[in-house]
C-alpha cells in the first residue's frame, strides 16, 4: 500500500473540499491518502511514498521558513512534489522573468529589487500606462495588490516602498479583459492538460479570487489556448505532477499571468473525471 501526504496548514488541517476529492479517490485506489499540515512538529516525512504539496496558504507570510522547510525535505530524500528545485523557482514571481525570456507572453512589467528606491508615478507615466497592479514578488491570493494610476501614484508609493523593505515588488500593466474575458486556469497533471475555469471578477473589483467576490464556472477553451498554455508547461524542464496556468486570452492569444507550482487550487470539483485523472497522477508519480 502506497502512502500519501496531502500537505496542508493549519487553518485547513483537513484539507480544501476540493483536495477531499482527491484524497477520497486516492482511498479508492487503495492508497494511504493523509491530511498532514506542513509545519507539525515531527511529522515523519520520510515514511511516506509521495508528499504532495496542496493547500500551504500561508507560505508567502512565512517564505523564508517554508523555504527551509522544503530544503529540509529535499536533503532528506523525502519524494516531494512539485520537486524542491521547480518550489524554489516558482516562490518568486520573477520566474516569470525567465518564460518571458524563452518566448512566453506575459503582461508587461517593471521589477523592483528589495532595498530600491522608487518613483511610482516615473514608471506608469515612462510606461504610458493609464493603469497598473502593483503586487510584492512573493504573493498569493491576491496578497498586498491594487490597481494604481498615474494620479494615485504619489499615494501608493509610501506603500510600495514600505513593501520594498520586505521583498521585490512588481508593477505591471493592468489588462482591462479580465473584466471583459475572465482569466482562465488550465489544469495539468503530469504535463497533460486536463480541465479549465474561467474565473471572473465581482462587479467594481478587478481580482477574480473568490476571497474578493470572484467566481468561477467549468469552461471548454478554444485549442489554440490550451495549445498555449501547454507550451507554458512544456518550458519547465523538470517534472511536473500539476501545474495551473492562469492566463488572459486576447482573441487567440494567451497572456499568461501566472504558473502556479505550489499550492494551488486544481478546481477538482468542476469536472467529474478530474479526482480520477489526479489520483492516477499522483500514483503514477510516486
Amino acid at each position: 500500500m502506497k502512502t500519501v501526504a496531502l500537505v496542508t496548514y493549519r487553518e485547513l488541517p483537513d484539507l480544501t473540499d476540493d483536495d477531499r476529492l482527491v484524497f477520497d479517490e486516492l482511498r479508492r485506489h487503495g492508497s494511504d491518502a493523509q491530511a498532514v499540515i506542513w509545519d507539525a512538529h515531527a511529522a515523519p516525512w520520510e515514511r511516506f511514498d509521495g508528499v504532495i504539496l496542496r493547500s500551504c496558504w500561508d507560505y508567502h507570510f512565512r517564505h523564508e521558513e517554508f523555504s527551509d522547510w522544503i530544503r529540509a525535505l529535499e536533503r532528506d530524500g523525502v519524494r516531494l512534489w512539485n520537486p524542491a528545485s521547480v518550489l524554489r523557482w516558482n516562490i518568486n514571481k520573477e520566474y516569470l522573468k525567465s518564460l518571458r525570456d524563452q518566448g512566453i507572453a506575459i503582461a508587461p512589467t517593471v521589477w523592483l529589487t528589495k532595498g530600491s528606491t522608487v518613483n511610482l508615478e516615473e514608471i506608469l507615466t515612462r510606461q504610458n500606462w493609464a493603469q497598473a497592479v502593483v503586487k510584492p514578488t512573493v504573493s498569493a491570493t491576491a496578497f498586498q495588490t491594487w490597481i494604481t494610476s498615474p494620479e494615485k501614484a504619489p499615494a501608493d508609493e509610501i506603500a510600495v516602498r514600505k513593501m520594498l523593505q520586505r521583498s521585490g515588488v512588481m508593477v505591471q500593466k493592468f489588462v482591462e479583459e479580465v473584466y471583459t474575458a475572465g482569466e482562465w486556469s488550465f489544469i495539468f497533471f503530469l504535463k497533460h492538460y486536463s480541465h479549465a475555469v474561467l474565473k471572473r471578477t465581482r462587479e467594481g473589483d478587478f481580482r477574480v479570487q473568490n476571497e474578493f467576490g470572484g467566481s468561477f464556472e467549468r469552461a471548454v477553451p478554444a485549442t489554440p489556448l490550451v495549445e498555449q498554455a501547454q507550451k507554458i508547461v512544456d518550458a519547465i524542464d523538470e517534472p511536473l505532477l500539476y501545474a495551473r496556468v492562469d492566463g488572459i486570452a486576447i482573441g487567440d492569444r494567451f497572456l499568461l499571468m501566472e504558473l502556479e507550482l505550489i499550492e494551488p487550487a486544481l478546481f477538482l470539483g468542476s469536472d467529474p473525471l478530474a479526482p480520477q485523472r489526479f489520483a492516477r497522477a499522483i500514483i503514477e508519480a510516486i
